[in-house]
């Protein structure tokens, strides 16, 4: 690593970089990528002058990286007790994590969630998930990308699948049971924070009933017959900063020292807005993008840009 002072993105997956890094440069930010993939740090020096960045995901095991996690818990702490400024640092990597924890956080935040029950291990999983009717819901506790996720029409159907082939517990060995919401339409919406503030609100297609909506562009899937399928993913123009939810969302976010985030609703045909997924180290849909009126992540480059600048400034100015 260099010595001038920069942002580093701390991560494991260099396919979602572009998009970052051509927004630092549109910025005029120095930036470099810190691959957590391998690598060591010597715990008995200062780490490089800059501002850190953490993207570290819980679907890292998704791309034989689950260690990544254990490595950037050692490299965040080293960051942050050497006095650096970390974004999205150690405390926010356990909530991102923890599909659970997360939960706990946004109920105490009094946002409301989807009942959930977490089973550690499979001896009580069938037992536990007679508390709720089908259908019903099973993911993993360390999850990502909607990998994972399960809908359950029947007990029995649930029962079979924990005893085949087919089941596959969560890295963490928690399975979280959850009651299935039912949608008033055929969508998501999934509301994007950068620097701590409000960027835009995101509608997210779910008619064709998949759980993976990741909106990066290396997520994407090519249409039938080379034919674009029309955008899953679309500005919601009518949820702004000002929405009572968007509302709850930056208290929980200020409060849980989250500076970077997508949070996922789903409006309900009870007239519910249920929250259920928060998430970390967000990407941004390039379809969104090229019509939005503020880029995520050149939102992202300037806050940081601005960290920068101020921790390089001399004391008193």
């Amino acid at each position: 690593m260099t010595a001038e002072p920069r942002v580093y993105v701390i991560h494991e997956n260099a396919e979602w970089f572009p998009p970052f890094a051509a927004a630092f440069e549109a910025e005029g930010v120095p930036a470099q990528e810190w691959l957590l993939t391998d690598g060591s740090i010597d715990l008995n020096a200062e780490p490089p002058a800059g501002v850190f960045w953490s993207r570290l995901s819980a679907s890292a095991h998704t791309r034989d990286h689950g260690d990544s996690k254990e490595f950037g818990r050692a490299v965040l702490r080293w960051l942050e007790a050497s006095g650096r400024t970390v974004v999205n640092g150690s405390p926010v990597l356990e909530l991102e994590v923890s599909k659970a924890a997360q939960h706990a956080a946004l109920q105490r935040a009094g946002i409301e969630v989807p009942r959930t029950i977490a089973v550690f291990g499979t001896a009580a999983l069938k037992e536990r998930a007679r508390e709720f009717t089908a259908p019903f819901i099973s993911k993993h506790n360390q999850g990502g990308k909607g990998l994972g996720v399960r809908r359950h029409d029947s007990h029995d159907e649930f029962d079979a699948w924990v005893d085949g082939p087919e089941f596959e517990a969560s890295p963490d060995g928690i399975t979280l049971l959850q009651e299935n919401l039912f949608a008033a339409a055929p969508f998501v919406t999934r509301v994007e924070f950068a620097g701590g503030e409000f960027v835009y609100a995101v509608r997210v297609d779910t008619s064709a009933g998949s759980f993976e909506l990741c909106p990066a562009e290396a997520c994407a899937l090519p249409g039938a017959d080379g034919v674009e399928p029309e955008p899953l993913f679309r500005i919601r123009e009518e949820i702004t900063a000002q929405h009572p939810l968007v509302q709850q969302y930056l208290a929980f976010l200020k409060d849980a020292g989250i500076t970077v985030a997508g949070i996922e609703f789903i409006e309900t045909v009870d007239g519910r807005f249920v929250t259920y997924d928060v998430n970390t180290n967000t990407n941004y849909n390039p379809d969104v993008e090229a019509t939005a009126a503020v880029s995520g992540p050149r939102t992202i480059a300037s806050f940081l840009g601005g960290l920068l600048a101020r921790d390089a400034a001399p004391v008193g100015v």
